[in-house]
């Protein structure tokens, strides 16, 4: 056992607490990483404000980057001092939908009441998401983690393990997005920006961002986007169909957990397009449609959860297209942060001006 310091969330919507936890030895599979960053995602804060529930007091954070400084028995293709990206998606390979190529959707559980963590005063401490991030160090599965060169600067590997897998994921292969076909993205934060970057990518014709901000629409245009579209005007998929040339899209990006997004999303879709669901709503919230519309025009609605990646094969393709100068990351940064500030990062990740704020350790 080993005392660390971590941001533990006590109380919904409380200010987190840094404080020393106790955190165990890796075990069967597991790897132990002493983070060099981990990015503030907004599911995150959703978390931390109570919008799905789940156990406390709590350790959240999930997109990090480090290195391993130990390894449980078991473990293949790691070792101590490799430079990783550490995820989420704890994968156990034999379920039906790993077997089916569906990691994301794994259907063993993972009780994070009992995992690697636990108070100063040894009192139960929940790993939140598998990861439990916002700490100096975590212990992971092995699954959960890619080994990546140790030149990559760890602030912009950290982006990949979330929010750029789910943006350019989505289009990738949600969207399943051909080359030649136009797609609207609504919502130009960090994650939308990724949706742009794996649009533009994969060789969209014309990318259209919606967002609130002209500001974030401006943005939206340095990171791929051909138009930007203001979602305050009366109908803005009036708009978006003239820079579509008369025509919706194909596939339509919804990347922010507002409801009136949800609600609007359908009507950019040009016909047989299909409505990628990623953002994520608090539970109960509910949104509208017109089936009837969908099933005639041949329109579809699935959900995306983090881009459908496979991380083994999507993340080395990520950080090689980050090397070629094609992705875009260090640009996602707009600040960065020592562990005692994660709650001022925080209050500026809220206020829809970061595209992600980065808490960096040093050692």
């Amino acid at each position: 056992m080993q005392t660390i310091k971590a941001a533990v969330c006590h109380t919904f919507g409380a200010p987190l607490m840094v404080e020393e936890i106790v955190l165990r030895a890796p075990e069967m599979g597991e790897v132990e990483i002493t983070l060099d960053a981990v990015a503030i995602c907004h599911s995150d804060i959703s978390y931390a404000e109570g919008a799905w529930g789940g156990s406390l007091p709590a350790v959240y954070g999930h997109e990090a980057a480090g290195i391993v400084t130990a390894i449980g028995a078991g473990v293949r293709g790691l070792k101590e001092g490799d430079s990783v990206v550490v995820t989420l998606i704890r994968a156990c390979g034999t379920c039906g939908s790993c077997a089916g190529g569906k990691p994301t959707l794994c259907e063993t559980p993972y009780d994070g009441d009992h995992g690697p963590i636990k108070t100063a005063t040894g009192g139960k401490l929940h790993q939140a998401m598998a990861t439990g991030a916002f700490a100096e160090k975590v212990v992971v599965d092995q699954n959960q983690v890619v080994r990546i060169a140790p030149d990559i600067p760890k602030e912009a590997a950290s982006l990949i393990a979330c929010g750029v897998i789910t943006g350019v994921g989505a289009v990738v292969n949600a969207a399943e997005l051909r080359a030649g076909q136009d797609v609207v993205v609504i919502g130009a934060g960090g994650v939308g920006l990724n949706a742009i970057q794996g649009a533009r990518i994969a060789g969209a014709r014309r990318i259209v961002a919606v967002d609130m901000s002209a500001e974030k629409l401006e943005t939206a245009i340095e990171f791929g986007a051909t138009d930007g579209v203001l979602a305050t005007q009366e109908s803005p998929w009036k708009d978006a169909f003239k820079a579509l040339g008369g025509r919706g899209a194909d596939a339509v990006i919804v990347t922010v957990g507002a409801i009136p997004a949800y609600d609007q999303a359908p009507r950019y879709l040009a016909q047989g397009g299909k409505v990628i669901m990623v953002g994520m709503p608090h539970s109960g919230a509910g949104s509208t449609y017109e089936p009837v519309v969908l099933a005639a025009l041949g329109q579809g609605m699935v959900g995306s959860k983090m881009g459908d990646v496979v991380i083994q094969r999507d993340i080395p393709w990520m950080v090689d297209l980050y090397g070629q100068g094609r992705l875009k990351l260090d640009e996602l940064i707009s600040g960065r942060w020592r562990l005692d500030q994660i709650n001022e990062a925080i209050a500026d990740t809220k206020s829809g001006a970061a595209r992600r704020n980065v808490i960096v350790f040093e050692r």
